[in-house]
C-alpha cells in the first residue's frame, strides 16, 4: 500500500480524487489536509468532511492548513467550483469536526514512507517543507508545459501561489508532476457520465451532479464541451503507473512576469542546462483511468 497524506482544495474534481482514495485497496489514506484554492480555507476545509460524510467515512482527520498564499492575496475560482466550492450536488452534513492539528504540521511530520499528494496550489507543502518535512515524494496537479486555464500562460494551481509551487520544485524532494496536458485527456464525456449515473448509487449520483455542474461552468468560461477531471489522475497513477507516460524534466515557476505569473516553465529540449527536478506526465490510458475511477466509484458503500 501506498501511504499518503491528500493536501487539496474541494473543489469537484478534488472530491473524486478524494473518493478514489478513499475506496482503492492500494492507497492508505493516512489525512487529509487543506488549503485555500478553489475557495476559501473555511469552505474547502467543509467541502473535505462533507466528501467523507458522502462516503460514509470518519476515519481519515482533516487538518486546515494556510488560508493565504504565501506573500500573495488569494484568489479562488468561484467561476469553475461555485460560491460553495462544490455547487451541484447536495452533499451531506459532516460527520465529524475538522482535526485540530495544523495541516502544514501534519504534512510537516510526512515520514519518508508517506507521498504527499497535492491537488491544489502548494502554499501548505511549500511551508511543511520548510518545516523539515521529507515525504518519500510529491505528486502534484498542477502547471501546464503549454496553454494555461487562469490566464493564457499559467495554470490555477501555479497562479494561486507561484512562490510556493518555485520552492516545493526547488527542494530537491522527487516530485511527481500532472499538468494540463495530461489532465485535458481526462474529460468526463456523455459516455462516461452515463456509465456513472448506471452505478446508481447515492456517491455516484452525487459525483455526476458534480460532473454536470462542472461541465456547464467548463463551457460557460473556457468554450469546452466536457471538462476535465484533473485532480483523479494523482491518484491514479500511484495505482497504475502503467496508465501513464511521462518524461524527467526541469521545471521552474515564473514569479515576476506582468503576463507570465504561474507559468510552469518546462524544459522540454533541455535548453537551460539544468538537471531534472520532475517527472512530468504527459500520456495516458483514459479508458484505463476512467476504469479504475468508475470501479472506485461502484465499490462506495456510501453514508447509512
Amino acid at each position: 500500500m501506498t501511504r499518503v497524506v491528500l493536501d487539496c482544495d474541494p473543489g469537484h474534481d478534488d472530491a473524486v480524487a478524494i473518493l478514489l482514495a478513499l475506496e482503492h485497496p492500494s492507497i492508505d489514506l493516512a489525512a487529509i489536509t487543506t488549503c485555500a484554492g478553489n475557495q476559501t480555507l473555511a469552505r474547502t476545509t467543509a467541502n473535505a468532511l462533507r466528501v467523507l460524510a458522502l462516503a460514509g467515512r470518519t476515519d481519515v482527520p482533516v487538518s486546515a492548513g494556510r488560508a493565504e498564499p504565501l506573500v500573495r492575496p488569494l484568489v479562488v475560482a468561484a467561476d469553475i467550483h461555485g460560491e460553495t466550492g462544490l455547487d451541484g450536488a447536495e452533499l451531506p452534513a459532516p460527520l465529524a469536526a475538522a482535526d485540530g492539528r495544523d495541516g502544514v504540521a501534519v504534512l510537516a511530520s510526512a515520514g519518508p514512507e508517506t507521498t504527499i499528494v497535492a491537488t491544489g496550489p502548494l502554499t501548505n507543502v511549500a511551508a511543511a517543507l520548510q518545516q523539515g518535512a521529507r515525504p518519500r515524494r510529491i505528486v502534484w496537479m498542477g502547471g501546464a508545459i503549454a496553454l494555461g486555464n487562469v490566464t493564457p500562460a499559467a495554470e490555477f494551481n501555479a497562479y494561486v501561489d507561484p512562490e510556493a509551487a518555485a520552492a516545493v520544485l526547488a527542494a530537491g524532494v522527487e516530485v511527481t508532476m500532472v499538468p494540463l496536458d495530461l489532465t485535458h485527456q481526462l474529460c468526463a464525456t456523455p459516455a462516461v457520465q452515463a456509465r456513472i449515473a448506471a452505478i446508481g448509487t447515492p456517491v455516484a449520483d452525487a459525483v455526476l451532479g458534480l460532473l454536470r455542474f462542472f461541465e456547464t461552468a467548463y463551457r460557460a468560461v473556457f468554450g469546452l464541451p466536457h471538462p476535465p477531471v484533473h485532480d483523479p489522475a494523482t491518484i491514479a497513477w500511484l495505482i497504475a503507473p502503467h496508465l501513464f507516460g511521462g518524461d524527467d524534466r526541469f521545471v521552474t515557476v515564473e514569479t515576476t512576469g506582468e503576463h507570465t505569473r504561474g507559468m510552469t516553465v518546462v524544459d522540454v529540449y533541455g535548453r537551460l542546462g539544468q538537471p531534472p527536478n520532475a517527472h512530468v506526465l504527459t500520456r495516458v490510458d483514459a479508458d484505463g483511468f476512467w476504469d479504475l475511477v468508475l470501479a472506485a466509484l461502484a465499490r462506495h458503500a456510501g453514508a447509512a
